[in-house]
């Protein structure tokens, strides 16, 4: 076999293992999510990926769409006609894989509260910072703040994944303190 006809026959694979995970989900599930599940069975790169992902919205078998400011993905209907149609592509060892780990990291994710922290240079000596906690797809909390340097916005970034649990009901109490002297 050539090395094309492999990468084609890997590509249609991946295809169609996104499109058989997303049928196993009720609902949305965020990008990052579903890469975390996808590379875990096969060993695919980010990149790679979203070009996977890119070509199935493109072709309508997947819905995308923001939900809290999370890029998240859903199979549509022509895409679960779609899987039907070309779940044979799929070796039955990679759906053995998929079934399993999917199983355990589904719940995972489903359970955990993530805690994202990101910054977006806005200028030489400008950085937005985002510290958001989110469970279940949905954002419990989330604080937007700006930092004068790089080295002030990466030590915010680092310091709220460390100790967002903490910081999080800290905040929580002050909201709700009363301030009657």
């Amino acid at each position: 076999m050539s090395q094309n006809s492999d990468n084609a026959t890997t590509l249609a694979e991946n295809k169609v293992l996104i499109l058989y995970l997303l049928s196993l989900i009720d609902g949305e599930i965020r990008q990052d999510a579903l890469f975390k599940i996808t590379s875990s069975i096969n060993d695919i790169n980010y990149f790679y990926f979203k070009q996977i992902l890119t070509d199935l919205i493109d072709s309508n078998l997947v819905g995308t769409y923001t939900k809290e400011d999370e890029p998240v993905v859903k199979i549509t209907s022509k895409g679960k006609n779609a899987y039907t149609l070309t779940k044979d592509v799929l070796p039955g060892i990679t759906k053995l894989k998929a079934d399993n780990i999917f199983a355990k990291e589904f719940s995972t994710i489903e359970e955990e509260a993530s805690v994202i922290a990101e910054f977006i240079p806005k200028s030489e000596n400008e950085y937005m910072i985002k510290c958001k906690i989110v469970e279940n797809n949905e954002t419990l909390f989330e604080v937007k703040t700006y930092a004068g340097s790089r080295d002030r916005a990466k030590r915010i970034v680092s310091h709220w994944k460390q100790n967002a649990t903490t910081i999080y009901p800290q905040i929580l109490n002050l909201l709700l303190q009363d301030n009657e002297d």
